[in-house]
C-alpha cells in the first residue's frame, strides 16, 4: 500500500527537478518569470493611477480634451492618433505571432518578413509616443495658473477653446541682460512662456466674449465656465502666472499630478516597447545569418515574442484606463 502511495506521487510530480520545470525551457521559464514580475509592477503603477484619480475625479483632465492632435494635420480630433498607436501595436503583435509560427516551421524567409514587419510597428509606435509627448509638453492653448496651482482656461461663450496668444495684447518692455563681470549674482529665470500675465490679462479686459473655464466638472461632468462678471473676478484675485503645455511642475489640461502620470507610466511602457524593437533587430539579424537555422530552433524568436506580446498587453490596458475611462 505504501509503495503504491509513493510511487503514485512521483509519477504524478509536475517537475522533478530536470532542465525543463512546467515542460518549457530554462528560457522560457526565466522570460515568463520576468513578465510575472513586470506585470506586477505595471499593476502597481495602474492602481496608483487610479487611487489618485479617484482623489481628484472633480478636476481630473479629460483625455478627449488632452490628445486631440493629429501629424500635420490642424483640428481637433480627440483620441484619433491614440487609437493609430493602439491599432499598429497590435498588428505588430499579429505579425509576432506569425513569426512565430514561422519559426517553429522552420520557414526561415517568413521569419524573416514577419519580424521585419514587427520591427516596423515598434519603431511607428515609438516614434508616436514621442511626437506624442512633445506635442503634451508644448501645449495648444496655454492658461493661468492660481495662487493654490489651479487652473484657468479661455473659452469662447459657445465653449470653444481660446489660446492665449490669440487675445494677448503685447506690452513693451525692455529686459537688461546681466553678465558675469557686472559682479551681479543671480539665477536663471528658466522658460519663458510666449506672453506675460500682464499681456494676457490685458487682452481678456479688452474682449469680452472670453470667459474663464475652471479645472473643476459640474454635476453633469462638465468644466465649469464662469460668467464674464466672475471671470474678470477670478483673473484679478488669483492669476499668479502663464502655463503653457505641461511638465512635472505645471500642466495647463488640469492637476499637475496628471502630467506626473503621463510621462512615468508612458514613458515606462514606452521603454519597454523600444527596448522590444532593439531585442527584435538582433533575433532579425540572428534570423539572417542562419544562427537558428543551425540550431535547429527558432526558440529565441518564441521567447522574444512572449516580451512582445506581453508590452502589448500592457499597452491595453494603460490606453483604457489612462484614455477611455
Amino acid at each position: 500500500m505504501d509503495d503504491t502511495v509513493a510511487k503514485s506521487s512521483t509519477d504524478n510530480k509536475t517537475w522533478d527537478g530536470n532542465n525543463k520545470p512546467l515542460n518549457a525551457s530554462y528560457g522560457k521559464m526565466m522570460m515568463w518569470f520576468f513578465i510575472v514580475s513586470d506585470a506586477l509592477t505595471f499593476s502597481g503603477f495602474l492602481a496608483a493611477y487610479g487611487f489618485s484619480r479617484f482623489k481628484f475625479i472633480d478636476s481630473w483632465p479629460i483625455a478627449d480634451e488632452v490628445f486631440t492632435h493629429i501629424p500635420f494635420v490642424h483640428g481637433n480630433y480627440p483620441m484619433y492618433y491614440v487609437a493609430f498607436m493602439t491599432f499598429v501595436l497590435i498588428f505588430s503583435s499579429v505579425t509576432m505571432v506569425l513569426a512565430v509560427d514561422a519559426g517553429h516551421h522552420m520557414k526561415k524567409n517568413k521569419v524573416i518578413v514577419y519580424l521585419f514587419l514587427t520591427i516596423i510597428g515598434g519603431a511607428i509606435f515609438v516614434g508616436s509616443q514621442a511626437w506624442e509627448w512633445g506635442t503634451f509638453i508644448k501645449g495648444s492653448y496655454g492658461a493661468v495658473e492660481t495662487k493654490g496651482g489651479k487652473i484657468l482656461q479661455f473659452v469662447k461663450e459657445d465653449g470653444s477653446r481660446v489660446a492665449i496668444g490669440d487675445f494677448a495684447v503685447p506690452i513693451p518692455s525692455e529686459r537688461t541682460t546681466q553678465e558675469n563681470n557686472n559682479g551681479i549674482w543671480y539665477e536663471s529665470e528658466g522658460t519663458r512662456t510666449s506672453v506675460s500675465l500682464a499681456e494676457v490679462t490685458k487682452g481678456f479686459l479688452t474682449d469680452e466674449s472670453i470667459l474663464i473655464r475652471t479645472q473643476y466638472l459640474d454635476e453633469n461632468g462638465e468644466r465649469t465656465v464662469l460668467s464674464r462678471a466672475e471671470s474678470v473676478e477670478k483673473l484679478k484675485a488669483e492669476g499668479v502666472g502663464i502655463v503653457e503645455g505641461a511638465n512635472l511642475k505645471h500642466n495647463e489640461y488640469g492637476t499637475p499630478l496628471f502630467a506626473d502620470f503621463f510621462f512615468f507610466i508612458t514613458g515606462f511602457h514606452g521603454f519597454h516597447v523600444f527596448s522590444g524593437v532593439i531585442f527584435n533587430i538582433i533575433v532579425f539579424f540572428n534570423v539572417i545569418i542562419g544562427t537558428y537555422e543551425r540550431r535547429k530552433s527558432y526558440e529565441m524568436v518564441e521567447k522574444v515574442g512572449l516580451y512582445w506580446h506581453f508590452v502589448d498587453l500592457v499597452w491595453v490596458f494603460v490606453f483604457t484606463v489612462f484614455y477611455l475611462v
